[in-house]
């Protein structure tokens, strides 16, 4: 177990960005399309074609002394239609890979500048038992909210680690921005390297 530095980067072929200023945009962009494509877009109101109810002249069109008005239906009647309401839509946005690379290579290099960044290498608990997952990812770091990504996990190891909600295992290959951005600290395995390196591209 050691810190992952931007020498150790290098070595692995993983790609960061240099200049602070650049890809600040990119991260914003692919956090906000997580988001986005996290709704639902179930919200939906009726109009007034289609409330359940009479479509029949509510009274006369003159001589009544009151504003003419076609059917209770109307949104300005309590049980009329909305006008304007929510209707059942997509939120989902498209993010292209050049600029998703990005924002994983600035994050990346954020968390390396900051120290939050080990090098191990294997994560592995035989016992499934949570108290010896607790133990293994404490003689890591004592950071509160932990991401340990690598190629792949044990079932033993999933099994351990399912009540421990501040400790996340994420393959490399599945591993985003948000979740790199949420930890303090990212323990990162010899087994993902390759497949970052990959990404990072």
């Amino acid at each position: 177990m050691s810190a992952f530095t931007l020498q150790d980067a290098e070595k692995a072929n993983i790609k960061l960005v240099a200049d602070a200023s650049k890809g600040s945009q990119a991260v914003h962009d692919l956090v906000v399309a997580y988001q986005a494509n996290r709704r639902s877009g179930t919200a939906q109101t009726k109009t007034r074609g289609e409330v359940s109810g009479t479509g029949k002249k509510m009274y006369r069109q003159k001589g009544t002394g009151n504003a003419r008005h076609g059917d209770r239906k109307a949104p300005i009647f309590v049980g009329g239609g909305v006008a304007f309401g929510p209707r059942n839509r997509s939120y989902a946005k498209k993010v292209p890979k050049k600029v998703r690379a990005l924002a994983l290579r600035r994050v990346l290099g954020d968390k390396i500048n900051e120290e939050a960044v080990i090098s191990a290498s294997s994560f592995e608990i035989l016992s499934g038992k949570t108290k010896d997952f607790v133990k293994a990812v404490s003689a890591l770091t004592d950071a509160k909210k932990v991401l340990i990504v690598g190629n792949g996990f044990t079932e033993s190891t999933l099994f351990s680690g399912r009540n421990v909600k501040l400790v996340q295992l994420e393959r490399v290959d599945n591993v985003n921005v948000e979740q790199i951005l949420h930890a303090n600290a990212v323990i990162l395995l010899d087994d993902a390297l390759e497949t970052l390196a990959k990404r990072t591209a």
